[in-house]
């Protein structure tokens, strides 16, 4: 599908999705294979070799406001350049608009103060450094967000900060996190128990013990998920973001525009793994006269992949679309919706992508291999699929009068 064609008119938008395609093309799929078996800073340091060209075109923070410096794109319109940019693993990190930073940023924006801009943001803005966020324990079911063992103790003006995180995106060479601790563990509601921190990763407790193997693979710098324990970690009252205890409040903030981001970048690597699994079926040959392309579950893999990556990449266009319209509670539906089957159809058609290429789809000679162990936890992540499937569902039932109560 092309989704250029498709495009409301705006010129300055659909300029730029091309020159993202070409420069994808040209710059950066060429080098993938030879950038994933290298550490992440010396990767980084050839990616940062196009940002000024990136700038120009206007693709660097692509999702930011005018009164942010940024081309005040919609989120619908932010979307599709989430797509263009996921058809490569570093597409996003080229543009400055990789998670976690994104979102991080996003925070950022709109509940520091100066002198945390000035320290925090601007430096992030800039690409200069890189951010993490801090909140998955190891101990606790992460489909729970109240159960966070990790607390921080006001003391003398600071925060003191313990406990043990993991799947901390990107944690390996950030200047901070972003932690979210217990500072209220009496409160009454229990949404109303934590905060979120600013805490630089140079401080003495912070301790990266870590990074986790994803399906043997542990990675380096920003492609990693590592294990922190926070011993003792002493911050300023000051590194507080927004209002203490309103740290699930902000969570939620952050994850609406941020599953729009996700879904498109799924719908990107879709649409790469399907032009790749179309690209083997028309070229291998199964005996002297015949392509794989010929058999009919080939074909039926193909057909099932164009028609779900399609009806994907609508719901969740609808889904920004309403965001944009009525905001993101009364898009709260559309964005569970669009979480699982989303990230259910980037399962589904990886998983085909690899069988169409056998014994060469489980390698490294392809990136299908690296995509299907990142993405697995698509399903997981951002809640797990089965919750937002609930959540959709008790939603529904109650617009029937039916007062679902949980197990």
């Amino acid at each position: 599908m092309n989704t250029i064609s498709s495009l409301p008119e705006n010129n300055q938008l659909i300029d730029l999705l091309v020159n993202l395609k070409d420069f994808l093309k040209k710059e950066i799929i060429p080098h993938e294979q030879n950038w994933l078996k290298m550490p992440w800073s010396e990767v980084e340091k050839e990616i940062r070799t196009h940002r000024d060209f990136l700038k120009e075109i206007g693709a660097w923070n692509p999702y930011l406001s005018k009164n942010h410096g940024g081309p005040g794109y919609s989120l619908m319109e932010v979307a599709l350049i989430s797509e263009v940019l996921g058809g490569s693993f570093f597409g996003h990190f080229a543009c400055n608009c990789q998670a976690p930073d994104a979102g991080n940023i996003e925070l950022l924006l709109q509940y520091v103060n100066d002198e945390q801009k000035e320290k925090y943001l601007f430096p992030l803005l800039n690409g200069e450094i890189r951010s993490c966020f801090s909140m998955t324990e190891p101990d606790n079911a992460g489909s729970n967000p109240i159960l966070l063992n990790t607390q921080a103790k006001k003391e003398a003006g600071h925060y003191i900060i313990n406990g043990r995180k993991w799947f901390t995106t990107a944690a390996d060479g950030a200047s901070f996190a972003i932690v979210m601790a217990v500072t209220n563990p009496d409160a009454e509601n229990p949404y109303q128990r934590a905060s979120m921190l600013l805490t630089p990763t140079n401080t003495p407790g912070f301790n990266l013990v870590r990074n986790i193997p994803i399906m043997g693979h542990a990675g380096t710098g920003w492609a990693s998920h590592s294990e922190i324990i926070y011993d003792n970690v002493k911050i300023p009252e000051s590194d507080l973001i927004g209002p203490e205890n309103q740290g699930f409040k902000l969570a939620q903030e952050r994850l609406g525009p941020g599953r729009i981001h996700h879904c498109m970048r799924w719908i990107g690597i879709c649409e790469r793994a399907f032009d790749l699994m179309c690209q083997r079926a028309a070229t291998r040959k199964t005996g002297l006269n015949s392509f794989l392309g010929e058999k009919q579950m080939v074909q039926e893999m193909i057909a099932d992949s164009r028609a779900e990556i399609n009806a994907a990449r609508l719901m969740v266009l609808n889904a920004a679309n309403k965001m944009d319209t009525l905001g993101q509670k009364a898009a709260a539906l559309e964005i569970s919706t669009i979480k699982f089957f989303v990230a259910d159809i980037l399962h589904k058609v990886l998983d085909r992508a690899i069988q169409v290429h056998g014994a060469l789809g489980v390698t490294d000679d392809t990136i299908l291999a690296l995509y299907y162990r990142e993405e697995r936890g698509a399903r997981i992540y951002d809640g797990p699929d089965e919750v937002h499937k609930a959540s959709l569902a008790r939603k529904i039932l109650q617009q029937y009068g039916l007062k679902v109560h949980n197990d």
